[in-house]
């Protein structure tokens, strides 16, 4: 998990927590409102990262969100699609990070202060409503382009002092071994989730079984309800055996992404329905680790006798979807293969550092979201820490130079947006002074 999504984890935390206390709202823009806890949660963030108390940062935060409501009311105008599904997968992911880092899921809940769904609840509207303000900033945004010379062109207006530094970057290849299930343990987990249709057909409850036993987290304090999804929202193995379902019925065993599920249909609403399920993931053995361990180590020993090369081994070995584009680690910010070490997961940070250019090195375990893979590592190319400049970093600079062109069209659109969008600003959040008049002319 890198620092800056762990920021972003630990801003959720504030909203919920701080949305727990005596809340107003401060503002309206057309259907959405701002309330103060959201102000409030912000600033707190900012303070607690060692800043110091600032009326403009804070006026900043105001802004910034007063522009994100602004997105979502337009966004919601113009039917921009939010899927249940992605909303669900995003707080799945944020609620297991939330586990991680305190414990279990009861220390969660005392620290919110609340039940688990409720938290996933208020964690689904944060969630929606920033895919719905990303959305409609990307749908303003999306004619931008520019030519390598206006690129050029405009990097050379930058002033010294606006260029950046840029870090340390690392052009990195893997090979990725997973762990294998084997069909022993896909057996047995077939056989349970039998089990648990048997028993449902006997009388028992699904929703107490799904609470019980399902390994989704997002859904198993609610029974393993999903609430209602369109088609196109679910993964299609799923989707097909749910939209095959009548009322009540218990689906065959689903194999997924995600592993091994029973669906069970709740209502259907026309091209709509609300099913639950109980979701079983396969876990490597012991066994099936240290194999896994002893095929990295005999790989990494072949590579490093000249017996293959890393390039060879990568497309040969590799469990990973990157082998089809040479092992590289792809930056998931401008889908370069040179990453800064924030842009590298968490459990691979620690190990880079010190590996140079040209050095091959058997990291062992990484267990990443949940999934273990054993992983060798190779460092195709470093770059020491350096002012930007053309020939190095063209892919940044023009991500720069156009990230600056699409703000200046998000500006205009939001001042054209103001004078035909019903605002209402509470006296202290007018003492601002901000970059764009939220008063009409």
């Amino acid at each position: 998990m890198d620092r800056i999504l762990l920021i972003i984890l630990l801003f959720f935390l504030n909203t919920i927590c701080y949305s727990q206390s005596i809340d107003k709202v401060v503002a309206v823009i057309g259907d959405e409102i701002l309330l103060n806890s959201e102000i409030e949660s912000q600033y707190m963030q900012y303070i607690a990262e060692g800043n110091i108390h600032s009326k403009k940062i804070k006026c900043n935060i105001i802004e910034d969100l007063l522009l994100q409501k602004m997105l979502i009311n337009q966004a919601k105008i113009d039917s921009v699609i939010v899927k249940n599904e992605e909303v669900s997968e995003e707080s799945f992911r944020r609620l297991q990070y939330f586990e991680q880092q305190l414990g279990d899921r009861k220390k969660v809940e005392d620290y919110f202060g609340k039940p688990f769904q409720d938290i996933k609840d208020d964690l689904d509207k944060i969630i929606q409503d920033q895919f719905y303000a990303q959305r409609m900033q990307q749908r303003i945004t999306e004619n931008v382009e520019l030519t390598p010379s206006e690129v050029k062109d405009l990097f050379a207006e930058f002033k010294e002092n606006d260029i950046p530094l840029i870090p340390v970057q690392f052009e990195i290849m893997q090979i990725i071994i997973k762990p294998k299930i084997d069909d022993k343990q896909k057996e047995n987990i077939r056989n349970k989730l039998n089990r648990f249709r048997e028993r449902v057909y006997e009388g028992e409850d699904f929703k107490m079984l799904a609470a019980l036993y399902s390994d989704d987290i997002a859904s198993s304090s609610n029974g393993g309800e999903l609430g209602f999804v369109n088609r196109g929202d679910l993964v299609p193995e799923f989707e097909r055996a749910a939209f095959r379902l009548k009322d009540g019925e218990i689906s065959e065993i689903v194999e997924s992404k995600y592993g091994f599920h029973i669906i069970q249909l709740i209502e259907r609403r026309g091209e709509q329905i609300n099913v639950r399920h109980i979701l079983i993931k396969p876990k490597p053995n012991s066994k099936a680790n240290q194999d896994a361990q002893l095929k990295c180590q005999d790989i990494f020993n072949k590579i490093d006798s000249n017996i293959i090369s890393f390039a060879d081994a990568v497309l040969k070995y590799s469990d990973d979807e990157s082998k089809n584009n040479g092992g590289y680690f792809i930056n998931s910010q401008n889908m370069s293969t040179m990453c800064s070490l924030d842009d590298l997961p968490l459990p691979i940070q620690g190990r880079v550092p010190n590996i140079y250019k040209g050095d091959m090195v058997n990291i062992g375990l990484v267990n990443l979201d949940d999934q273990v893979s054993y992983r060798i590592l190779k460092m195709n190319n470093r770059v020491s820490s350096h002012k930007a400049n053309l020939s190095d970093d063209f892919v940044m600079i023009s991500d720069m130079v156009s990230n600056n062109k699409k703000q200046d069209l998000l500006i205009e659109w939001l001042e054209s947006n103001i004078q035909k969008t019903f605002i209402s600003l509470k006296k202290d959040l007018i003492d601002c002074d901000f970059r764009t008049n939220w008063i009409k002319k």
